[in-house]
């Protein structure tokens, strides 16, 4: 009964330290970080046999390398979370999913705007230098949020209470609006209007399905503690929603 109070959208929020798991899945986002890093490199300088018989190759360098340095980031602010941040179990299906969405995202987004469907590279422009200052602004409002929330969670007099503070004060789920934010810069840098569809998806699985369903467990869990602090603080977006 406890297993099903505390599954909330999909993902078990009781208490485990999934060593097991967390290993593998730091591990698979590795390989497909590595991946990533031997398509920019392998492809500068020699053309890539698809599976189809047809030669291609990255043929935006500048991109490709910042694409990359944009996995690599992602990586090492998963390891943070995986390792210090995430007190709750990981499941196996959460791992495997998970990794199929990553090597997805990652290597599609960089070969896409590494140019592999195109022929010429795309001088970088104002809209490149806001999809870094989005990147950077979405890691930051996700990985230091978390944070702050650590740090408060493990002073003992803290125990049992809901956190309302920090950059959550503008946001109940604010980690949730810095990937948005994150995943938004990334795939803008890719100059392919088609994948901002990715945020926009993003967003909408976390307003429908998520934040309904971690809503549920915090009101649970805290219950006017969370209540209240639900009354005055938007969901999602800051001043906003």
């Amino acid at each position: 009964m406890e297993s099903n109070r505390s599954k909330k959208a999909g993902v078990d929020r009781s208490h485990d330290r999934s060593f097991i798991e967390k290993i593998a899945f730091a591990s698979g986002h590795f390989v497909i970080v590595l991946i990533c890093l031997w398509l920019v490199f392998y492809s500068g300088s020699t053309k890539i046999s698809s599976l189809f018989g047809a030669d291609w190759a990255l043929s935006d360098l500048t991109r490709s390398y910042i694409l990359l340095a944009c996995a690599f980031l992602y990586w090492a602010r998963h390891l943070i979370t995986l390792f210090y941040l995430l007190d709750r179990k990981v499941e196996w299906s959460e791992v495997l999913g998970l990794l199929c969405f990553m090597a997805l995202l990652e290597i599609g987004l960089l070969l896409v705007g590494g140019g592999a469907f195109r022929d010429e590279a795309i001088g970088l422009g104002w809209r490149d230098t806001l999809a870094v200052v989005l990147l950077l602004l979405g890691s930051f409002l996700n990985s230091y949020s978390e944070l702050q929330r650590k740090w408060w969670k493990k002073d003992p007099i803290n125990k049992g209470h809901c956190y309302t503070k920090g950059l959550f004060k503008y946001s109940i789920h604010m980690n949730y609006f810095g990937d948005t934010v994150m995943f938004t810069g990334w795939c803008l840098f890719t100059s392919c209007v088609w994948t901002l569809a990715v945020p926009l998806i993003m967003a909408g699985l976390f307003i429908f399905y998520h934040i309904p369903g971690l809503d549920s467990y915090l009101a649970g869990r805290y219950g006017k503690e969370f209540e209240l602090y639900s009354d005055r603080t938007k969901k999602f977006i800051p001043f906003l929603y």
